[in-house]
C-alpha cells in the first residue's frame, strides 16, 4: 500500500542476501568452545575479545557481547534468542548427531525425516539458542 508521499520502489528491494548474523552471547568462552571445538567452525577473525567471526559458506556468523549498538540485557537462561539452520548433505545429519553426542551435547530431537522433505536434527548451543542441522531428502 502506497500513498502519494511513498515512492513506488523501496531501497530495501535491493537487498540480495543476509550478509552476517550476530549472536549476542552470555558466555563467550563456552560459546567459542562449542562453535570452534564441537561444530568445528574455523575462526575467520577476532576483532576483539567481544567480537569473533566464522565464515560459513557465503555468510558470516559472529559471536558478540552486547556493546555500543545493543545494550540489551541477555535473554534469561533457558530462553532461546534465535534459531539457526545449517544445511548439510543428507548422510551428514546422522553423522552430526553422533558427533554432538560424542561431545556430550543433548539432542532436542534426533535425526528425523519430516513430511515436508527435510531430515532434521535439533540441539542447543551453550547459551540456549536452538540449532538445526538439516538436509533436503
Amino acid at each position: 500500500m502506497t500513498d502519494q508521499n511513498t515512492p513506488a520502489t523501496s531501497p530495501f528491494q535491493s537487498i540480495r542476501a543476509v550478509d552476517y548474523t550476530v549472536i549476542f552471547v552470555r558466555d563467550m568462552a563456552a560459546m567459542r568452545r562449542f562453535y570452534e571445538g564441537v561444530l568445528r567452525f574455523p575462526l575467520t577473525r577476532e576483532l576483539s575479545a567481544g567480537w569473533i567471526e566464522y565464515q560459513i559458506g557465503g555468510n558470516t556468523l559472529a559471536l558478540a557481547r552486547p556493546s555500543r549498538t545493543a545494550k540489551d540485557a541477555p535473554t534469561p537462561k533457558g530462553s532461546a534468542s534465535l534459531q539457526l539452520a545449517f544445511k548439510v548433505a543428507a548422510e551428514d545429519v546422522d553423522r552430526c548427531a553422533e558427533e554432538l553426542l560424542r561431545h556430550g551435547v543433548d539432542l532436542l530431537e534426533p535425526p528425523t525425516n519430516q513430511p515436508f522433505g527435510h531430515r532434521t536434527l535439533f540441539f542447543r548451543d551453550p547459551d540456549g539458542n536452538l540449532l538445526e542441522m538439516y538436509a533436503e531428502i
